[in-house]
């Protein structure tokens, strides 16, 4: 995450655990930075007008001013339950699998006290078993991954086959596939000049570069199966 998305998140986290606040530890944790990160990333939301203060003492941390609410939404009970259902039925390991997890969190805490409990009840009368996931990818690759297909930046990868080799290369991701139970990147591989699929749980680092790339179109992986669709932040029509 980087540090203008970061920033954002941690203002959102700060309006998410209201008037209770939240130490710099747990922030630290959250983020995976360090605690003089936090306090630093802080005190540039201050100097930008965002009124967070310091309580100091035992139990004490960060809180955001009351006056600071969370911008209107118009979700029902129903759609925050279908949120929570979906976000809850991603295998572990998922790609955006934990701003799948925050999001979930920010529709629920922003409901109106009265539709929150209606969420609530209505949320415990849904039981779903997660599906069970083989081999997943690292913390480290899935941010690597995300930030590489979101801002179009090649990803250097260290990357082990089936039979156990290990290759270095360079790789321009086109798209995330969930298929046979495994979540892969398609990518153009520079070292194969093609594209490839590679098996997240299978590559073992994964550094985002400073250089740039033309983003290829998701047909140049070839055409998906009859029943498999685009995820889509749109309602299909």
């Amino acid at each position: 995450m980087n540090r203008t998305d970061r920033l954002y998140a941690l203002a959102e986290e700060l309006r998410r655990v209201g008037h209770a606040g939240t130490t710099s530890t747990r922030l630290a944790r959250l983020f995976e930075v360090s605690p003089r990160t936090v306090k630093r990333d802080v005190s540039a939301l201050q100097q930008a007008g965002l009124p967070v203060t310091a309580q100091a003492g035992l139990g004490g941390g960060y809180v955001l001013d009351a006056s600071v609410g969370l911008p209107p939404v118009n979700f029902t009970p129903a759609q925050a339950v279908a949120l929570a259902l979906a976000v809850r039925a991603l295998p572990a390991g998922s790609p955006f699998g934990t701003d799948a997890e925050a999001a979930r969190a920010k529709v629920l805490d922003a409901l109106p006290p009265a539709d929150r409990a209606r969420a609530d009840e209505l949320s415990g009368r849904v039981w779903s078993r997660p599906e069970r996931a083989g081999d997943v990818a690292t913390a480290q690759v899935l941010r690597a991954v995300e930030e590489s297909l979101g801002r179009h930046r090649v990803l250097a990868i260290e990357y082990r086959s089936g039979d156990g080799t290990v290759s270095r290369r360079r790789i321009e991701p086109v798209l995330l596939a969930r298929t046979g139970g495994h979540w892969y990147v398609a990518a153009w591989c520079r070292w194969r000049e093609a594209v490839r699929w590679f098996r997240l749980a299978r590559i073992l680092r994964a550094d985002l570069t400073p250089e740039r790339y033309l983003p290829r179109p998701p047909a140049d992986v070839g055409e998906p199966p009859p029943d498999a669709h685009p995820v889509s932040s749109r309602p299909s029509d």
